[in-house]
């Protein structure tokens, strides 16, 4: 498999991070196993004790776990969307990131699920689901939805990755032999011939065109699976493309984050460049400004309207004695800060946009606690046991330990992923400056 020169400099600088695993990574691993084995103690504790250990009780029958699953859900489809529209129109500066994009797709859509398994009380009838599945339930409907679009993830991914795969093969890199099988299998013969990349090229594109949609889609269903009830702050049509684009924005969010994690870790600076920070975060500010409008929305309608069940929500929701000031963060954090700093020129630099994009995920998990567990406590007949743990939600340590177990599993994944493949893609990496030469040059001839 044959490099320009800009490429091979790509692969040497990145080679020692595929080649040695390194203290650090050493580190991160061993802590965030640690994280994973409190989890696991906690759903020892679950699956011996049952529901008990959690704060979910009959009236709310769901919390952080299905927080977490819409969450991570919403990174999958973003990394998709995000992935798919760079390869497609072949935009040069999100060459570096689309690989970053895309594991991040997969590794969202596998630990997402898991939260969902978190919150079945018999895994032994998990398989039912399978057998005897209604077509009328949207729940159904996620669950077929997201296998196909696991698939889909997957080759997408994989597809990306041919290329390097030869490169890797290629190289004789000071690794195990059972790497260096494994590359030499999942390169599948590829030397790059013409008729090769042509097939690889189409391949990749009707990928593209496939998972874009099908990940809409997918965001929609999810959301129909709240919108479908008559329960208020879920029961709206404008829940689906609030749901794509509230996934979309977190996922530029988390993006730009591990984009200046990689960067400091392995020194990506030239390929993890200032204009990739201030690129994506003009997205954010774009995306911050459409959410805005559709949080607007959602609590003005349900305010004027001045139905009885809804007024309920809304007044738990800007109540300060309950989620007021949670209400009021998530907002200021999750849409006013993230367009206020890259807005302005002064603030428009790595460090502030990174910071802005790691409130604004966090803000936008708040946001997804904030649509699930107030409505739950809101139930539409008289409440018959009103014990203080019936009427309120509180999560247990056993949910917590989960939900950081969870994030580590995530974390673990992106730490693997890296020390697999380069996280800067190689084979389809173009000159920086060679591109900003071509587009002056194009810019003088439209002149």
């Amino acid at each position: 498999m044959e490099l320009n020169s800009y490429q091979q400099e790509a692969f040497n600088y990145q080679r020692p991070n595929i080649e040695k695993f390194g203290k650090k990574n050493w580190m991160w691993t061993i802590f965030f196993l640690l994280w994973i084995a409190v989890g696991g103690y906690a759903l020892y504790l679950q699956i011996a004790k049952g529901h008990s250990v959690t704060g979910m009780r009959d009236n709310v029958v769901w919390g952080l776990f299905i927080v977490n699953f819409i969450f991570f859900i919403g990174l999958s489809y973003a990394g998709a969307i995000i992935s798919g529209l760079l390869h497609l129109f072949h935009v040069p500066w999100g060459k570096p990131i689309i690989r970053l994009a895309q594991i991040m797709t997969v590794v969202s859509v596998i630990v997402g699920p898991i939260f969902i398994l978190l919150c079945i009380g018999r895994l032994d009838r998990l398989h039912h689901l399978f057998i005897y599945p209604r077509l009328q339930s949207p729940m159904t409907w996620d669950v077929l939805a997201i296998l196909t679009y696991l698939v889909g993830s997957v080759l997408f991914l994989y597809m990306a990755l041919i290329k390097d795969f030869a490169v890797y093969r290629d190289a004789k890199l000071n690794i195990p032999k059972w790497r260096q099988k494994l590359y030499k299998i999942l390169a599948i013969g590829y030397r790059g011939g013409a008729s090769q990349k042509r097939h690889l090229i189409i391949s990749q594109n009707l990928l593209a065109i496939i998972i874009i949609p099908l990940s809409i889609m997918v965001s929609s269903i999810l959301s129909w699976v709240f919108g479908m009830t008559l329960r208020p702050g879920w029961h709206s049509t404008i829940f689906g493309p609030y749901f794509v684009l509230g996934a979309l924005y977190s996922g530029t969010g988390v993006l730009i984050v591990a984009m200046w994690g990689y960067r400091k870790m392995y020194n990506l600076k030239d390929y993890f460049t200032d204009k990739h920070f201030k690129n994506l975060g003009y997205c954010m500010m774009v995306l911050a400004a459409g959410y805005g409008y559709f949080t607007f929305s959602e609590y003005f309608t349900s305010w004027f309207g001045s139905a009885k069940w809804d007024s309920d929500v809304i007044n738990k929701l800007f109540n300060t004695a309950e989620y007021g000031w949670w209400t009021f963060g998530a907002n200021v954090l999750g849409i006013l800060l993230p367009i206020l700093i890259v807005a302005l020129p002064q603030t428009r630099k790595p460090k502030w946009i990174t910071l802005a994009a790691f409130l604004m995920v966090f803000a936008l998990w708040v946001k997804r606690y904030l649509i699930i567990v107030p409505t739950l406590e809101t139930p539409a007949l008289p409440m018959q046991d009103i014990r203080m743990e019936y009427v309120k939600y509180t999560a247990t340590w056993p949910e917590w330990a989960l939900t950081f177990a969870g994030i580590a599993t995530f974390l673990l994944c992106f730490t693997l992923f890296s020390k697999f493949v380069t996280v800067v893609p190689v084979s389809d990496l173009e000159d920086s400056n060679q591109v900003t030469k071509s587009e002056a040059k194009t810019e003088v001839e439209k002149r």
